[in-house]
């Protein structure tokens, strides 16, 4: 391990690595901050450039720094724009925007910065003494676990509620399970729901339907309530620093979500949208009363949660990769595909056979988060000001940036009618005080609840898998904890409210 480190630090510290680094890094948080343009179209784009390289090391340090950058980067329009355009930020947005709105749009991105470089180093630092050991922890999950895991991601949906709204968020939350099965199923290639149109036998594109649900209600408020425009923040961009208090708080927060995003980056098929989600889901579950009803508000600690796991996962997604040959997202599939065009072929015997490589691109990483805090921490004053532009440049910007993403995404017209049809939808259910995160983690959600499931139904051929499989079993006893201790917890808290009441 220590002569493989050696060769990966002389590789990763040439020249021409450390500018790819770099130009990835860049390319990367330029893009991310883009909604519509998510890590896997501009790594698609780019691969005959790595390709045409060369050197399979300096390509994979590349298209790395493109990924973890664009998600690095994505932060931005989450936190200034309500506009995730990548799956892995839409967590970020839920805090993030309302501490933009009070005026603390710079210290909402100093937050984000720090806590994604933490979540990524620290993941490199667990990808390097790990890597070896958990490829064989990862082979233990079959389709039984990872439809377990995504119920125990479904069960923390009242995470994403405010005070009394559960049943409205249990409601979104099978919304958004209905609109994943729009489109081919997992067990017939066969169109569903798709009302004849050739446009809906892929279904609804996620950045459609992330625009619809975020971005678009925030251009309408605009329009209708010109009071909402004004964030108080000026054309100077103040409180950038974290206090000592603000750092003691989030500091807990960083390094478990460091742990836990790894760890779930490190399972095939779960990757940094479900990381963030459960990070999410699990800092508020355990916060304390008073700082639970910040979540949702403006929490730094909900904004540290999601942003930490998802730059963890990324890192932990290599480890699949790299060490099985099997790609643990849509973005590691193109990689994949990259690799396999440079003549490498990823799988335990990486190591042996290319020690230059596979220590190359984790040492790289390490680089690549420290490149990106300092590119990012000066750039943040100058970023912070698109919320003091006049709301009849601003409003124009989102719809622009909105349609664009949609089209992109898919090359498709109907996208535009779709995203405008959702986007009214889901205006009228914001002022019916209906929350939208639940609909869109349903809907990311259920495709892979209902792929996995197909699977482990036609492997054990009915459901025994659930008991067979004492792994499954136990995530999903854990997914019925998630959904009674809440509400265990909220009945004694109202039990002990009548008592005070009582004897007074």
């Amino acid at each position: 391990m220590l002569e493989g480190i050696m060769i990966g630090l002389q590789t990763a510290f040439s020249i021409q690595n450390l500018l790819m680094v770099i130009g990835g890094c860049l390319i990367g948080t330029f893009i991310g901050m883009l909604p519509g343009l998510g890590p896997m179209s501009i790594i698609a784009i780019m691969i005959p450039v790595a390709i045409s390289l060369g050197d399979p090391s300096a390509a994979l340090i590349l298209l790395a720094g493109v990924y973890y950058g664009a998600i690095f980067g994505g932060s931005t329009s989450s936190i200034l724009l309500n506009a995730p355009g990548v799956a892995g930020t839409v967590a970020t947005s839920f805090d993030g925007y309302p501490m933009a709105r009070d005026g603390k749009a710079g210290k909402a991105l100093t937050i984000a910065a720090i806590a994604s470089f933490c979540g990524g180093s620290i993941g490199a630092i667990l990808l390097m003494i790990f890597a070896p050991m958990l490829s064989s922890v990862a082979l233990l999950f079959h389709s039984a676990e990872y439809f377990a895991l995504m119920v125990v991601g479904l069960s923390a949906i009242a995470a994403f509620a405010g005070t009394g709204q559960v049943a409205k968020a249990i409601m979104m939350t099978l919304l958004g399970l209905i609109m994943a099965t729009v489109g081919e199923g997992a067990l017939f290639n066969m169109p569903r729901f798709t009302m004849g149109l050739m446009d809906l036998q892929s279904g609804f594109a996620f950045i459609t339907l992330a625009m619809a649900m975020f971005a678009l209600p925030e251009a309408l408020y605009l329009v209708m309530d010109p009071s909402r425009s004004k964030t108080g923040q000026s054309g100077d961009i103040k409180d950038l620093r974290i206090t000592k208090d603000e750092a003691k708080s989030i500091a807990p927060v960083v390094g478990r979500q460091s742990l836990q995003g790894f760890f779930i980056g490190v399972l095939p098929g779960a990757g940094a949208t479900i990381a963030s989600f459960l990070g999410y889901a699990v800092e508020r579950n355990i916060a304390p009363e008073k700082e639970k009803e910040q979540f949702g508000k403006g929490s730094i600690k909900g904004l540290a949660a999601p942003e930490t796991a998802n730059n963890a996962a990324c890192t932990g997604s290599f480890v699949p990769l790299l060490t099985l040959g099997i790609p643990g997202s849509g973005t590691t599939a193109i990689l994949l595909g990259a690799l396999i065009a440079l003549n490498v072929t990823p799988g335990p015997r990486l190591m042996v056979d290319d020690p230059q490589i596979f220590w190359a691109v984790i040492i790289s990483m390490y680089i690549g988060n420290l490149v990106l805090l300092i590119l990012n921490l000066p750039l943040i004053p100058y970023i912070a000001k698109i919320l003091a532009v006049p709301r009849n440049f601003l409003i124009p910007f989102i719809l622009f940036f909105t349609l664009m993403g949609a089209y992109i995404g898919q090359n498709n017209a109907t996208e535009l009618l779709l995203l405008v049809g959702f986007g009214i939808c889901a205006t009228i259910l914001r002022f019916a005080d209906y929350p939208l995160a639940p609909l869109l983690i349903g809907f990311i959600l259920g495709g892979m609840l209902e792929d996995n499931f197909s699977r482990s139904m036609q492997l054990y051929d009915g459901i025994s898998f659930i008991w067979e499989r004492p792994m499954t079993l136990g995530l999903l006893v854990i997914a019925c904890l998630l959904v009674i201790l809440p509400s265990y917890r909220a009945r004694r808290a109202r039990a002990r409210a009548a008592g005070v009441a009582d004897g007074d």
